[in-house]
């Protein structure tokens, strides 16, 4: 313990920069604080001893005293010095009052500059404060009071109104100010239209609601709003799986996680209308999960590679329906391989949106070793030509075809695949197929004509092959029964210098052709496109849909870009047609002033009205005697 330091020794607190500086110069600062007391006493002194002076008379008291002692110095030096002594005190005193009065002046200053801020707002308060000061004390909880609205006596309650005047209201008149108030609050606020984005794209979707929606709607709602904490779907019917496979691809939530949530062992059918977001990997998993998968949807697969297909072929060996969009990384060899290694047990097949491969070599091995293929659907693949048409003849058991060529396909090929196949088709697509070099003709329709008829469903659209003779032709006296499905959509001539065609016939479907299809299929009739047709005159449109005419099955109509299509031909649709539920008027700007029933849809009219329903006498005995005719199939609307 001989090396412990001894208490205080050395240590040294902390000090200022001033200390430093006065010990650095040999200053003491016990030697400042007592010379600037010493100096203070004197100053208490001198003034006491002048006030003494003054008290006793024997010191000047005013300006002429001052002066008869300036004067009388010679005389007297005592006085002189007793006066001297006054002077140095008395200004002493009045430099320390000047520096007080200095130092009042500044917070007067600061405390005027803060008070004249608030003077402006200060002023109403004041005297709205003085009032309140006369004004009488609001009863308390508990007292009587009298209405200020109606005088009527009430208990006052701790919830009680104040009324316009300062007074209480009762309950009923207070209920009433307040709905009022909200009222005028309400009607002040902007009117705006949330959500008129989603309403519209619902409708182009087809999923449309009138009034209060389904619990099953609700629930599928909402589950897709929280994608991101669910665990599992449990046992839930296909349907809905379908359903909310389709919201979750919508809202872009189809992604690897939740993408597992459709995969249960148990199913046979894996649909994603977006596949976007998934990778390699996610696709080989659903023929893990799956394995007895039967049917597979795969729409915008970008992903989608060998690896998968090897895989594919491996586990999946009841598979029997696949339809592929995108899948532009898979290799023409390898769809070689897929047709020849399971080939025999494929029955639909549907292509979309192929680039680099799948060309005439691959559609000739998926002829020759898929022979029970029932449904065929390629649609822009870039690789296939000419011969794959040549090919696609041979398939004996084929009922349902779709075609949508990127390349020009002669006109004889394409009449004599239909002559092939078209005895037993059910379903046939031709879509943009245009030939430019050669004058329109109607072998195709010819061809359709003389060898379909099993059809219900026919799309003829986006070109100027056939004219309106054709179209007359075919629906003429053709054995085929009435079709539940048209779409002849774009099919007119393209020739920008002359737009209404040529003047000795029209080319496409026109007045006479859509004359001759109503009256073949409209009996059964549930879809029609027409839309683009500009050669069908505003007089025939109202001659078809005229209240004389019923399409009793007719429910979606598309007139887009028809340019006579006007109010009354809308009208004359919903007359005659009882079963509509979706009208599409884009481009159809005579339009205007439409009165929508309930329950139908009208897209595209500018100046459309909202669901308004107003039917008047003439149209409901009409659907009355049009019910006693057909039986009870038929609603009334209203």
């Amino acid at each position: 313990m001989s090396g412990r330091r001894p208490r205080g020794a050395g240590i040294r607190g902390p000090h200022s920069a001033l200390t430093d500086f006065l010990a650095a110069n040999n200053i003491s600062a016990q030697e400042i604080r007592d010379s600037y007391r010493q100096r203070v006493q004197q100053a208490e002194a001198d003034v006491a001893q002048d006030a003494t002076t003054t008290d006793n008379g024997e010191g000047p008291s005013n300006a002429t005293d001052v002066e008869q002692v300036e004067e009388d110095k010679d005389d007297e030096e005592p006085a002189e010095s007793s006066t001297m002594a006054a002077e140095r005190s008395r200004k002493r005193k009045r430099n320390q009052e000047e520096a007080i009065a200095k130092i009042k002046k500044g917070k007067a200053a600061k405390k005027s500059k803060k008070s004249k801020k608030k003077k402006d707002s200060d002023d109403d308060s004041d005297f709205e404060d003085t009032l309140e000061m006369y004004r009488k004390a609001k009863p308390l909880p508990g007292q009587l009071e009298n209405c200020e609205l109606c005088e009527k006596r009430f208990t006052v309650t701790p919830y009680s109104k104040a009324g316009p005047g300062g007074g209480l209201l009762c309950t009923s008149c207070g209920k009433e100010m307040a709905k009022d108030a909200k009222a005028t609050e309400k009607a002040k606020k902007p009117v705006v239209r949330k959500g008129r984005r989603k309403i519209e794209s619902n409708r182009l979707d087809g999923s449309t609601f009138r009034g209060a929606k389904s619990l099953q709607q609700l629930c599928i709602e909402k589950l897709a709003s929280h994608s991101e904490d669910i665990d599992e779907f449990g046992e839930m019917p296909a349907p809905i799986m379908n359903r909310l496979s389709e919201i979750f691809s919508k809202k872009r939530a189809m992604n690897s996680t939740t993408f597992k949530l459709f995969l249960q062992p148990d199913l046979d059918v894996v649909a994603i209308p977006e596949a976007a977001y998934l990778e390699t990997e996610d696709f080989s998993q659903i023929f893990a999960v799956v394995p007895r998968i039967k049917e597979l949807s795969l729409r915008n697969c970008c992903q989608f590679k060998d690896e998968n297909v090897d895989y594919m072929m491996e586990k999946a060996k009841h598979l029997t329906d696949i339809q592929l969009l995108g899948a532009n990384l898979i290799s023409n060899d390898k769809w070689i391989d897929l047709f020849i290694s399971r080939g025999k047990d494929l029955r639909s097949l549907k292509l979309e949106w192929l680039d680099a491969a799948f060309d005439d070599q691959a559609v000739e091995a998926l002829v020759e070793f898929c022979p029970n293929i029932v449904r065929l659907k390629l649609e822009r693949c870039k690789q296939i030509g000419a011969d794959s048409i040549d090919a696609i003849a041979r398939l004996e058991q084929l009922q349902h075809l779709t075609l949508r060529y990127q390349n020009d396909i002669p006109r004889e090929k394409l009449a004599n695949l239909i002559l092939c196949v078209g005895d037993k088709l059910r379903t046939l697509c031709l879509e943009h197929f245009m030939n430019s070099e050669d004058a329109p003709t109607d072998d195709i329709l010819i061809a359709i004509h003389d060898t379909c008829t099993s059809l219900g469903k026919l799309r003829f659209s986006e070109n100027s092959e056939c004219t309106d003779a054709g179209y007359v032709n075919l629906f003429t006296n053709w054995p085929n029964p009435p079709l539940h499905y048209i779409d002849l959509n774009s099919t007119r001539d393209v020739d920008n210098t002359a737009p209404e065609g040529p003047e000795d016939y029209p080319i496409g479907l026109a007045s006479s052709g859509f004359t001759a299809l109503m009256a073949h299929s409209g009996s059964k009739l549930q879809y029609l496109d027409i839309s683009s047709c500009r050669h069908i005159s505003q007089q025939t449109f109202t001659k078809i849909f005229n209240p004389s005419q019923t399409y009793p099955y007719l429910r979606e109509v598309n007139l887009s870009f028809c340019p006579v299509v006007d109010t009354e031909v809308i009208a004359g649709i919903f007359r005659s047609c009882p079963m509509v539920k979706k009208v599409v008027t884009f481009g159809c700007f005579e339009v205007k002033d439409v009165d929508v029933p309930r329950d139908i849809v009208l897209i595209g009219a500018p100046k459309a009205q909202d669901a308004i329903e107003q039917f008047g006498q003439v149209f409901m005995d009409f659907q009355k005697d049009l019910r006693q005719e057909m039986g009870r199939n038929v609603p009334v609307l209203g």
